[in-house]
């Protein structure tokens, strides 16, 4: 059987080409002996094909598992394969614990492939909605290594770690979501329900109204009259923003908004600089030649600065220039963080001193992100005072008037 494949040879140049195996599993190994790390291999029953994927090797099916269900597995895999239990043996016994959850169907296809001889790096590959590149990397090159259970253990910090920046930040944003969300049902109430019942005053009276008065009653009409309509929109409109915003172009673009807002921007960008440098850093301990980890990174984000600047990274390493001389001339990234990539590279300890960086930094953000929680909360509290209030001023501003015009007429 034919292979073709792509990879990283240990200079961390790109590669591409075939090899002749009686399966994919085999091609990994054998690439392996050749100081190739596959990232891509692609069966083919004709020389100098390009290759089909088999309906075995097509991606998954199943969607992104959640964070946590996805570190416990690492974690209880590592703990397993540290005790020299077979690997589709452990897998079995997940996929038993994992029965009422969304890794289920994942661990037992997993261990399906593994029991049929592929390395457990090439099943992961196939769900690539849940296991990404620098997962299936880093595994890889703990099973050419010999040392699955520690890469095992360092991706279960990593994604552990990610879940908790994602976690705190969704924390973040509970309450203030939740008090816009009542603001806004009061204010569609009053509107809606509440206004109108002054109409037919207000006519009686042909007492002229207030502009905010008649733009309200109008608002209140619209709704009244046409929420069949109304709601649809609202629901499909929600829909769209959802889909675009997961899409990458809208990734990229909020990205570009939350960079350039005061405050906002500069905590995005510390959150992005840790994660980047913590993937790197686990990369590093896992062996993965520089050139490598940078590209795997850059495929990893959705952010366009730091895709440049990965991109630039790369074309650096590649001269022989230092990664910190890319680090510090880059704006958005801290200076202390450019110095200790400096000083990790002259040391020889750079893979260390990324991950150290990458926990100072989430540290210092969780303590950031809290503090904009408590500034946001009173903020949007003052602002739905003020809106719910003029909404109040706009039904019983006219009758002001009346009453201060019944007050000045003759006695």
């Amino acid at each position: 059987m034919i292979i073709a494949y792509k990879g990283f040879d240990l200079g961390g140049k790109a590669v591409k080409g075939t090899i002749e195996a009686p399966s994919a599993a085999d091609a990994y190994d054998l690439l392996r002996k050749q100081s190739v790390l596959a990232t891509h291999v692609v069966g083919t029953d004709r020389p100098g094909a390009t290759g089909t994927i088999a309906a075995s090797d097509r991606p998954s099916r199943y969607r992104s598992a959640k964070a946590g269900d996805l570190s416990l597995f690492f974690r209880q895999l590592s703990i397993l394969v540290s005790t020299k239990t077979p690997l589709a043996e452990s897998l079995q016994v997940l996929e038993q614990q994992a029965k009422d959850t969304g890794m289920h169907p994942i661990i037992a296809d997993l261990r399906r492939r593994v029991e049929e001889g592929e390395s457990l790096a090439e099943a992961m590959r196939i769900h690539s909605t849940v296991f990404d590149a620098v997962s299936c990397s880093m595994v890889a090159a703990g099973e050419a290594g010999g040392s699955l259970d520690q890469m095992l253990a360092t991706l279960t910090t990593l994604v552990r770690q990610q879940h908790v920046m994602r976690r705190a930040i969704s924390g973040a944003m509970v309450y203030p979501i939740i008090l816009l969300s009542i603001g806004s049902v009061v204010m569609v109430v009053m509107v809606t329900f509440v206004l109108p019942q002054f109409r037919e005053l207000f006519e009686t009276l042909h007492a002229p109204l207030p502009w905010s008065t008649a733009a309200l009653m109008a608002a209140g009409t619209v709704i009244r009259t046409g929420w069949f309509v109304l709601i649809p929109a609202v629901v499909f409109a929600i829909w769209v923003a959802v889909r675009w915003v997961r899409s990458a172009g809208g990734q990229a673009a909020v990205g570009r908004v939350i960079m350039a807002t005061p405050k906002l921007g500069p905590m995005s960008c510390s959150i992005s600089t840790a994660r980047i440098v913590r993937l790197l850093g686990s990369m590093l301990a896992a062996k993965i030649n520089l050139l490598a980890a940078l590209k795997l990174a850059r495929e990893s984000t959705a952010s366009e600065p730091y895709i440049k600047l990965l991109e630039d990274a790369e074309a650096a390493v590649s001269r022989g220039q230092s990664l910190a001389s890319v680090f510090t001339s880059c704006s958005f990234v801290p200076g202390a963080v450019s110095a200790a990539i400096a000083s990790g590279e002259r040391s020889g300890q750079l893979a260390p001193v990324l991950t150290q960086i990458a926990d100072y930094l989430d540290e210092d953000n969780q303590q950031v992100m809290k503090t904009i929680s408590t500034i946001i909360e009173p903020v949007i509290l003052t602002l739905l005072g003020i809106i719910i209030g003029g909404v109040a001023m706009s039904m019983f501003l006219p009758l002001f008037d009346l009453a201060g015009a019944g007050g000045g007429g003759p006695g």
